[in-house]
């Protein structure tokens, strides 16, 4: 069968941009396809009568009775049986009927889907799926849809509307299914041949399926896709509209920017177009004149970048909040969005530590993010990456927010310190993100404390605190939780080869192992053991710094310069 001896159908549903509405028809009629209009009874009289003038030179362009419509009802479905009933009373050549609205663009001339319908001449498309298979219905009901009753609108009157389908519910309430009827769900913009369409309307027992379906849900979506399981010879259960709906069942709008997209898509028709895409309006449908192509739509490509486009909107992007999700706890698409690194104890060992390490690692090395005064930025600038402040109370106000900001938008990796003596807010945080690296040297807070000048009643008041803090991130970074990246040492297992720990941290973050040879000058722990030894006689037990001898003899100065530097 060639393309010429198909002749096509056009239904074409309005409600508003008639304007629009009206070229679009022109297009199709331009094209060659017999257009039925119906235009909402709702709409402004002038409109319709701007809309019939403007058309009034297309012969081929009728319009049908116009009913009141409202979405979710009957009325759509009453609408396109008459449009379509028009069609096939007043143009006996036509051989297939195509469903779209005022909103939707052919992406291709007519020719090609005549072409194209040329070569299936007698399958229907249309989508139409079982209820019970279906997996894309949106508002909680499936098979529902069809057993109870829905006298309500579900716009103007949600709590009526969901307050009679909860009655219904508790009382057990089910409609009974005509005889024969399988429910099938799918899109309203199909194509189906005369013969179908012809029998769906004449169907001997067309008035009961009518009363039956007008109490059905959102019957424009399941009234011709289930009786063309009873008529059809061939379905194919897909639309030659590219169409997508969100989350919510609202369909995605297509703008300029689309463009190219929608071209490489090479599908026929389009849904739905902006009223103000004036580029898409003028390039499609193509009129170049060249011969009827039946090519094979390629919506994958479209369907790619929406599906990637819901999951960025429903998710967001890794480390990256938004209001969607922000309050939903462990509902985050990754609590940040790098890898960074945090060091505890090392600066209370090494005092230039911070200058050190950043020399060996490409990286920011701030200093304590979280100190009580206020954010350390590298450098100690009073403003850091992303203009971020180094106000504490600023940072306080949303402290997983300032963290995440200052990871996302850095270029490197962040490093920065971390000591019992700051805020811990931020502790389960850590410990339960991925992209934590976690480097720990238990107990090294008692190396200020040795070398302090303050009366020993308050070396022990404020060891006890740092204790039970450093107790309280211990339980976090040892949970069953965990999903940082920890290493632990406590002070003596860590003064007993610093180098070797070094070597090892500098390879995990990208840097050269040996450059650990060459260590910051180290605070001198000679003494260590005694002190520890004083706070446990003061009551104090500790419990975080390994194994020195209580009575351990001041190192000669070839001993301390061992340590330092090994």
């Amino acid at each position: 069968m060639s393309g010429g001896t198909v002749r096509l159908g056009v239904v074409m549903l309005c409600h508003d941009e008639l304007p629009i509405a009206a070229r679009m028809a022109r297009v199709w009629a331009q094209g060659g396809a017999a257009v039925a209009v119906h235009v909402d009874a709702k709409a402004p009289a002038d409109a319709v009568e701007t809309m019939q003038a403007d058309l009034a030179d297309l012969r081929q362009v009728l319009f049908s009775r116009r009913h009141p419509c409202e979405w979710g009802t009957f009325s759509l479905v009453r609408a396109t049986q008459d449009a379509a009933g028009l069609l096939l009373d007043r143009f006996r050549e036509v051989t297939h009927v195509l469903v779209v609205s005022g909103a939707c663009l052919p992406l291709r001339p007519v020719q090609d889907l005549c072409a194209y319908l040329a070569l299936h001449p007698t399958r229907d498309f249309i989508e139409s799926v079982t209820a019970e298979d279906v997996g894309w219905t949106v508002g909680g009901l499936n098979e529902e849809r069809f057993t109870l009753r829905f006298p309500f609108s579900f716009r103007r009157r949600r709590k009526l509307f969901d307050r009679y389908v909860e009655l219904q519910r508790r009382l057990g309430y089910r409609r009974r299914i005509p005889q024969g009827l399988v429910p099938h769900l799918g899109s309203q913009w199909w194509c189906l041949t005369r013969a179908t369409l012809q029998a769906i309307l004449t169907d001997p027992r067309r008035a009961e399926f009518d009363r039956y379906f007008a109490r059905v849900w959102i019957p424009d979506e399941s009234y011709f896709q289930t009786l063309a399981r009873r008529h059809s010879m061939r379905i194919e259960s897909r639309s030659l509209t590219l169409a997508k709906f969100d989350n919510q069942g609202k369909p995605y709008i297509f703008y300029d920017d689309h463009l190219e997209i929608l071209q490489q898509s090479r599908c026929f028709i389009a849904r739905k177009i902006w009223r103000g895409a004036g580029r898409l309006h003028d390039h499609f449908p193509p009129g170049d004149g060249a011969q009827p192509s039946a090519a094979e739509p390629r919506p994958e490509r479209v369907d790619r970048i929406i599906s990637h486009a819901v999951a960025r909107r429903r998710l967001g992007r890794p480390g990256l909040y938004m209001q969607s999700r922000f309050p939903l706890k462990d509902r985050e698409n990754g609590k940040t969005s790098a890898p960074y690194a945090m060091f505890q104890g090392f600066t209370d060992l090494f005092p230039g530590f911070e200058t050190w390490l950043a020399s060996r690692i490409d990286a920011d090395v701030h200093g304590h993010l979280f100190a009580v005064h206020g954010v350390e930025f590298a450098g100690r600038r009073p403003i850091g990456p992303g203009a971020l402040s180094d106000s504490a109370p600023l940072r306080d106000l949303d402290q997983r927010g300032f963290l995440a900001n200052l990871i996302r938008i850095a270029t490197r990796m962040q490093v920065w310190q971390f000591s019992p003596r700051d805020g811990q807010e931020m502790n389960w945080f850590l410990a339960t993100d991925p992209n934590a690296r976690i480097f720990v040297v238990t107990g090294a807070w008692a190396v200020p404390l040795l070398h302090s000048d303050m009366p020993f009643d308050d070396i022990r008041r404020v060891a006890a605190i740092l204790q039970r803090t450093e107790l309280a991130q211990m339980e976090a970074l040892n949970s069953v939780w965990l999903k940082a990246q920890t290493q632990i040492w406590d002070l003596a297992d860590f003064c007993a080869r610093p180098s070797a720990v070094l070597g090892s941290i500098l390879q995990r973050l990208g840097g050269e192992p040996e450059a650990a040879a060459d260590l910051p000058p180290m605070r001198d722990i000679a003494g260590m053991g005694r002190f520890l030894q004083r706070l446990r006689n003061a009551g104090l037990r500790p419990q975080l710094m390994g194994d020195f001898p209580a009575t351990d003899p001041d190192p000669p100065t070839a001993a301390v310069h061992e340590r330092t530097a090994p």
